[in-house]
């Protein structure tokens, strides 16, 4: 599962790059780590009430990386970063509500890998996209106490399984239409999206 990434880009570049309304986020760049604030690009909807009349405008907001759990969980405290299951009853509600999509702005990923590095500390593998510096990884939003958002994860790559990994985030496509897919899409169209990016369009750091 990942639990770090970066996005380096300030919330201007990132609203340009997807069509988006930065509004105040104050967002310069840098690493997220669960638990930390980080900007994603929604389709507009969430502080619109009412019947869906119109199409709202892309917004970028800050939302704090993990959801807090089900009750079943057990321990409230223990947020949820990835959704691993989709058609899981937490997060399908969500999942089918396109408003509740979300894009998150990523300029690399990292993933634990097998053993240790020369210094004996447990080795990184850091992966950015060959074809895009500045890419989506596919998000969903719930709002509770705080405003917060999970990944969601698809089968691994080939580059993936190399560092032994069993699943990786859903990376969107290059192609805007892809990412408007995914937020405004119906949920069969956009659940064909989590599929494992192309090793060849991937780059290790």
């Amino acid at each position: 599962m990942t639990m770090l990434y970066r996005c380096d880009a300030p919330a201007a570049a990132i609203a340009k790059a997807f069509g988006a309304r930065a509004g105040d986020d104050p967002w310069a760049g840098g690493h997220v780590a669960p638990g930390g604030f980080a900007p994603v690009v929604t389709a507009g909807r969430e502080f619109v009430a009412g019947a869906r009349l119109e199409r709202q405008p892309r917004r970028l907001i800050p939302r704090l990386w993990g959801v807090p759990p089900p009750p079943s969980a057990g321990d409230p405290g223990r947020a949820v970063h990835s959704v691993r299951n989709p058609d899981s009853p937490f997060w399908i509600g969500n999942l089918r509500n396109s408003e509740f999509r979300c894009l998150v702005p990523a300029t690399a990923f990292m993933e634990w890998g097998k053993g240790v590095d020369a210094e004996g500390k447990r080795r990184q593998h850091w992966f950015a996209c060959a074809d895009q510096s500045l890419f989506a990884l596919a998000g969903v939003w719930k709002d509770s106490e705080v405003a917060s958002f999970a990944l969601l994860t698809c089968e691994p790559n080939a580059a993936l399984r190399a560092a032994g990994r069993d699943a990786m985030p859903a990376i969107l496509p290059a192609d805007p239409k892809a990412q408007d897919l995914w937020l405004r899409g119906s949920w069969a169209e956009a659940k064909a999206l989590l599929a494992p990016y192309p090793s060849s369009l991937m780059l290790e750091r």
